[in-house]
């Protein structure tokens, strides 16, 4: 059986520069394996399989796989698996917006424009700040080797995922720093974390805040455009910088050091955080997949 499939470009500031995205547009029917299969196959960041809702409320379901498991939440896949639905007609907008079933529950992405200049935005799952400062584990100076660390202190943030952040004290050192990848990699595994990222202020006219993601929890180098991670940078900052400049959001770039260039919309709402931007259909073709069952 034939299957139309997507390949996007999620959060691009020019094109080809946001993170890659496979969708599968209906995997009704598809076994665990068989979507582990194909996601080790495309061998990309992140691969989603789109299925009917299953919850009340649900405009659909997404599934996310990495190549090596699956995943309850991801900002970029989130926003382009709703590109997708929208693209196909698989779902219509409710006062502007589509409710995403996923792993962490029933989560709203906002709908603004139409066509090539239509702008998703997804609501973060709720943040907790669970840890702070520098020897908040024995495994986290090594992580941040060659980082001169910026005004909020690292942090251990929970919201649909957990990571490790840090802000650096300049947006160019942040830029020319050599990540210890090993060091990131014990430090994800002994926490049960995604991994690390990195931000830095900037006073480009462009964007606010740069960040650089490094999820080797999940087997991942370098993300170059990471919602979930965005969202949680928001909500720390707003919860220790309650009256700051970004403390009601901000654009952030994203990946540039590993040859991307991705664009990153925060809103910051309340206790709310928005994370948005623009994607991109690079291919819309057939799937046929005769792999695992």
């Amino acid at each position: 059986m034939s299957i139309r499939y997507l390949h996007l470009d999620v959060f691009a500031a020019t094109p080809g520069g946001g993170n890659h995205l496979g969708v599968v547009t209906d995997a009704t029917g598809w076994s665990d394996e068989r979507m582990q299969a194909f996601a080790r196959w495309t061998n990309l960041v992140e691969t989603t399989f789109l299925l009917p809702p299953s919850q009340p409320g649900a405009s659909y379901r997404v599934r996310i796989f990495t190549p090596h498991k699956e995943i309850p939440f991801a900002g970029h896949p989130s926003i382009g698996s709703a590109h997708a639905v929208l693209l196909c007609g698989l779902a219509t907008p409710h006062d502007g917006v589509l409710w995403q079933e996923c792993g962490a529950g029933v989560l709203p992405i906002r709908v603004e424009g139409e066509g090539a200049d239509r702008r998703l935005s997804l609501e973060s799952p709720h943040a907790v700040v669970e840890k702070t400062g520098r020897n908040a584990h024995p495994l986290l100076p090594a992580a941040l080797a060659g980082i001169r660390l910026g005004q909020l202190p690292p942090a251990y943030v929970a919201g649909g995922r957990h990571w490790w952040l840090a802000e650096c004290a300049d947006e160019a050192s942040l830029r020319r720093w050599r990540p210890d990848h090993a060091a990131i990699g014990a430090l994800a595994r002994a926490t049960d974390s995604l991994g690390l990222c990195v931000f830095a202020r900037s006073t480009h006219p462009d964007y606010q805040l740069v960040a650089r993601a490094l999820p080797a929890g999940v087997g991942i180098v370098e993300d170059p455009a990471s919602g979930a991670a965005n969202g949680l940078i928001a909500a720390y900052i707003a919860h220790a910088e309650p009256e700051g400049p970004l403390a009601r959001g901000y654009t952030v770039s994203q990946g540039r050091e590993i040859g991307h260039d991705a664009s990153l919309a925060v809103r910051i709402e309340g206790n709310s955080v928005w994370i948005g931007g623009r994607t991109n259909t690079i291919i819309d073709g057939t799937l046929h997949w005769n792999g695992a069952a």
